[in-house]
């Protein structure tokens, strides 16, 4: 049962403090109060794209336990609203909230597939697999407008570059002829996370994605058509999708995802706060009960950032957790076997065709 201030369709259910700003948000009763009179909105709840312009956009990775080396984000901030998502302390980086605005405040980086074709060309890269959406979903709404996450496929495909992609969206079946291409030459592999089987669940921990069955059909479609899958199980959440370990493996498996990953939830940084707000006003029954499982997997806070620990968690429910994933790794991935990607063919296509000499 929601509390009465309990926000529609979003994750964070307030803007938390920029830990990097002088000035802290709040709003107070004598402004509602003020737009009551006025008959005025208070907060229109509504999404806006703001455009940005790095001067790079793949990033080296150089935490050691993320099971990547380059990735890279044509978005910043997410519209799909995870509750749990750590990209959301990355927003105060840029002078925003990791709250509601990491959810409405969305910044584009439009020269994104251009910075892409430098890195590309450059004499000096060597191919190594880069993945998007390493911190924000490449397929998030704004990619219906902007489609910069297409455009880098396409520049991906012209110089035979090996890509990854992360994403909890139906909308890369928009691309599914520029992932077939790459596939041919063994350049594209997709992770598509499922977090729980029950649409109840997926409402309120992820409001704005695709729903569980449509992303069930996006792994289906996208092995049927030689894509490899990875079903990224991910987080998992003690007393809210734990007991669901085995249903989400088994039906990935039947879906076509040729392995699975996972990680413990951990909420750090500002995330820990954001969480606490919006489970005692989302699952106020419980809320006591899951904060304490969660502690519980982290050495009794919420707050970890331990490297090899923060994504494993520790202790009896983290042990718990751990085993029924080797079970079902043995029960419904017996014979999973993920190759990696081709990088010997991005050399001889740097220029975008293929070198004689």
């Amino acid at each position: 049962m929601h509390s009465k201030n309990y926000i529609k369709g979003r994750g964070a259910q307030h803007n938390a403090t920029n830990k990097f700003s002088e000035f802290k948000y709040e709003t107070r009763d004598d402004f509602l109060e003020f737009c009551r009179i006025e008959g005025e909105e208070a907060d229109t709840n509504k999404t806006q794209y703001l455009p940005i312009f790095p001067k790079t956009i793949v990033n080296k990775v150089t935490s050691p336990d993320i099971g990547m080396e380059y990735s890279m984000n044509p978005y910043q901030g997410c519209e799909h609203g995870c509750i749990y998502c750590y990209a959301r302390n990355t927003h105060e980086f840029w002078g925003y909230s990791p709250g509601l605005d990491f959810e409405r405040t969305i910044l584009v980086k439009k020269d994104a597939p251009k910075l892409l074709e430098a890195k590309l060309k450059n004499k000096y890269w060597k191919a190594q697999t880069i993945v998007l959406s390493g911190n924000t979903d490449c397929y998030q709404p704004a990619e219906k407008q902007f489609e910069l996450t297409k455009s880098c496929l396409e520049l991906f495909l012209k110089y035979k570059h090996p890509v990854s992609i992360i994403t909890k969206n139906a909308l890369i079946l928009r691309d599914l002829e520029l992932l077939k291409a790459l596939a041919k030459d063994n350049l594209i592999y997709v992770n598509v996370s499922v977090t729980s089987l029950s649409e109840e669940t997926r409402r309120l921990l992820e409001p704005r994605t695709t729903t569980i069955k449509k992303r069930l059909e996006t792994i289906k479609v996208l092995s049927e058509n030689g894509i490899p899958v990875n079903a990224m199980l991910a987080p998992i959440i003690p007393g809210i999708n734990s007991h669901e370990i085995l249903n989400l493996a088994k039906t990935v498996a039947e879906n076509g995802a040729s392995s699975f990953g996972f990680t413990v939830v951990r909420l750090n940084g500002a995330i820990g706060q954001i969480f606490t707000d919006w489970i005692q006003k989302t699952m106020p029954d419980r809320a006591s009960k899951v904060l304490h499982q969660i502690e519980e997997c982290h050495g009794g806070t919420l707050n970890d950032s331990r490297f090899g620990l923060r994504s494993r968690g520790e202790g009896i429910i983290a042990t718990q957790i751990h085993d029924l994933m080797r079970l079902a790794k043995r029960t419904y991935f017996k014979n999973s076997n993920t190759l990696p990607l081709n990088t010997n063919l991005h050399e001889l296509h740097k220029d975008g065709q293929l070198k004689l000499f």
